[in-house]
């Protein structure tokens, strides 16, 4: 995947906006979810990342994927809600950000990627995600994901 040139986006009300990808399998016990970890705080998150210049943002979500995961696959174009993160800099200036939230199924794990020396990958149920992450409305989209994929199934 060619990268493509980052810029800074901001929302509506003038605060910045990410766009975040929520990397799912299904398996046949259910649907499992892919978590990162954070490079500062080592916590797990999904991925994401600010906007791509000339790309629509549910590709931008899929970029981060495939930089910070590994993974490729089929990427939604609607998005599947939204929650606000404290963004650090390394200067320790901190940011509040909306990360717009974009489903990706996954059809492909790669054995190496961008980010692989910088953060863990590790396959969760969703309720186990939804344990793991720290911010709340991100805990309520996996949960309401889960819910929306087993009843398609």
């Amino acid at each position: 995947m060619k990268a493509l040139k980052k810029g800074r986006g901001k929302a509506r009300s003038n605060r910045p906006i990410q766009f975040g990808a929520l990397p799912y399998r299904e398996i046949k016990s259910g649907v499992q979810i892919l978590l990162v970890t954070s490079r500062g705080t080592r916590r797990w998150i999904i991925p994401k990342g600010w906007p791509l210049s000339g790309s629509p943002p549910h590709r931008a979500a899929a970029q981060e994927a495939f930089e910070e995961a590994g993974v490729l696959g089929k990427v939604s174009k609607k998005t599947i809600g939204f929650y606000w993160y404290d963004k650090i800099f390394e200067s320790g200036a901190t940011v509040r950000c909306k990360v717009r939230v974009f489903p990706l199924r996954v059809t492909r794990q790669l054995k190496r990627w961008p980010e692989k020396r910088q953060r863990q990958t590790q396959w969760h149920s969703p309720a186990q995600a939804s344990r793991r992450v720290r911010e709340t409305n991100l805990r309520q989209i996996i949960r309401g994901f889960a819910k929306r994929h087993k009843a398609e199934v």
